[in-house]
């Protein structure tokens, strides 16, 4: 079965890293319809963001909550089922079994169960470091299968291994990718980043994009360009 195709506009997921939900709600007033899909994170989810779920779904707007559980099944489980009753599009786990069975289990018709599989700001060193025998390549690719045969509707994971993960998973599971970087855009605390246009031809499906839209003087004219550049690339 072929997938769906996703409209330009929606591969597009714009990162809502501010500290507040009047700063978040400014910044989306701004966008307008340059912008179809919103990320909450720990920022503004902790500020009281995910009230913005229910209101962004009932504006016809996408809404990934991105906030990464990882804990025992039970407490997975409901965690996802509150998630899917805000009208959320996806939901990230990491991307260890137990959770991402629970996250399959509980996530309802509508919601998308997406699983981290290594974060972009960590490197072989770091994983080393964090006492794993795997560097990133060998660890994500072992990810990646594991979510495929759980049921996982979808990976995050770097431009960087986005080919090699979606030769492993093939064509019906979708592919976020963060640490995307405009060209002379500043990489910040990334390692494993690339630009849109290079991250759509490997194979991603989404692109997060936080801070070069955020803190851009134009906003709406940095997330346009993001998404003229998904469409020369074939997205």
């Amino acid at each position: 079965m072929k997938p769906t195709p996703i409209d330009p506009r929606d591969r597009l997921i714009l990162a809502l890293d501010l500290s507040s939900v009047e700063a978040a709600e400014a910044l989306i007033a701004r966008l307008g319809d340059s912008v179809t899909f919103y990320k909450i994170g720990y920022q503004l989810a902790y500020a009281g963001g995910l009230s913005l779920v229910p209101k962004l779904a009932d504006r016809g707007k996408k809404v990934f909550v991105d906030l990464k559980l990882h804990d025992i099944g039970n407490t997975v489980a409901k965690g996802i089922e509150s998630i899917a009753k805000l009208g959320a599009t996806f939901a990230t786990v990491h991307a260890y079994p137990q959770t991402m069975k629970a996250a399959v289990d509980a996530r309802g018709p509508s919601l998308k169960i997406l699983a981290v599989t290594v974060l972009t700001s960590y490197d072989d060193d770091d994983l080393h470091a964090a006492g794993y025998r795997f560097g990133v390549s060998d660890l994500v690719e072992a990810r990646a299968l594991q979510a495929q045969a759980l049921g996982i509707d979808g990976l995050v994971c770097s431009g960087e291994e986005a080919t090699t993960v979606r030769g492993i998973i093939g064509a019906q599971m979708a592919l976020v990718t963060p640490g995307i970087r405009p060209a002379g855009s500043v990489v910040g605390d990334q390692k494993r980043v690339m630009t849109p246009g290079r991250a759509i031809s490997a194979g991603a499906d989404y692109l997060v994009v936080g801070r070069p839209v955020v803190e851009a003087s134009d906003p709406k004219v940095a997330a346009e360009a993001i998404v003229a550049e998904i469409v020369q690339a074939g997205g």
